[in-house]
């Protein structure tokens, strides 16, 4: 075939083959997008270089503008101000709130998915019931039976209602994660002679670990932030935890706002972290099995 002819050819196909669409620009969604990032960077952007100022140069220097002279002194008053022991209580409320969570929804969610019980399956609509109580209609009963269990003033005052509020929407996403799991896999391992617990820390465990992390992201975020239950439930400053520790900083007719906004970066660091290391786990169990 002549080179006059392939020419042609590829002449032929170029005009006959489909055109391409180009990509059409979303202009505003690319704004609200750019709004939305705006939104939440500045305030971030906000807190980081405020928490780098002093007291002084706090009310000279522009609220958007880099410190002129930056210094870690604010961060030296938060741990002088027992940063360390409030950090460590915040961490055992919420690694204790959120392993008896997993706990009991694993165990629940396991019963409600495979008991063939009538009052079994009826559970869950209980649990969901809990999802429209707020915390604060509840806080009067609480107080009530922590002061008759003689808790008042402790870290398991805090532990036991964050469990408490987030059983819910932890047995939830573990019941629709468990419907998900091939029955043929429970039949198959009793047929082997496990038991139910065999069956829940060898087959059910090792399968829900997203969920487990979802849930585990979620409740940690909702309890570290917790400020009601602290509040009503601890006074003593060895039972304080981080949101309560913030008030440290503020005196009746002033505020030290850097150092209030250390304490901010220090305390959102950890679940920051958790946040952005999870994130990805946290929304494939959020709609685990949601689609059905």
């Amino acid at each position: 075939m002549s080179a006059a002819a392939l020419a042609q050819i590829s002449e032929i196909s170029a005009r006959d083959a489909p055109r391409r669409r180009r990509p059409r620009l979303n202009i505003p969604g690319g704004m609200g997008a750019l709004l939305w990032l705006l939104v939440v960077v500045v305030p971030i952007y906000w807190v980081v270089i405020t928490s780098l100022r002093t007291q002084q140069n706090f009310f000279t220097d522009g609220a958007l503008v880099p410190p002129s002279d930056p210094t870690l002194e604010n961060y030296a008053l938060v741990f002088e101000k027992g940063f360390a022991r409030f950090f460590l209580n915040s961490i055992i409320v919420t690694v204790g709130a959120v392993g008896l969570t997993i706990a009991v929804g694993l165990m629940a969610a396991y019963t409600i998915v495979r008991s063939k019980r009538p009052l079994a399956k009826r559970s869950l609509s209980v649990f969901l019931l809990g999802l429209a109580i707020p915390a604060q209609s509840a806080i009067i009963p609480i107080f009530y039976m922590i002061t008759r269990m003689r808790l008042y003033d402790t870290l398991l005052a805090v532990i036991l209602p964050s469990a408490a509020f987030a059983i819910p929407i932890t047995v939830l996403i573990f019941t629709n994660y468990l419907r998900d799991i091939p029955g043929e896999l429970f039949e198959s391992m009793r047929l082997d002679g496990a038991t139910e617990g065999q069956i829940l820390h060898r087959l059910v465990l090792p399968l829900c670990v997203p969920a487990i992390s979802t849930t585990a992201i979620y409740n940690g975020v909702n309890v570290w932030n917790n400020f009601l239950f602290p509040l009503v439930l601890t006074q003593s400053p060895r039972s304080r935890v981080l949101p309560l520790a913030l008030w440290t900083f503020q005196g009746e007719l002033t505020i030290n706002v850097p150092a209030m906004m250390a304490a901010i970066v220090l305390s959102a660091l950890p679940i920051l972290t958790l946040y952005v290391l999870g994130r990805r786990q946290l929304i494939a169990g959020m709609t685990a099995g949601f689609g059905k």
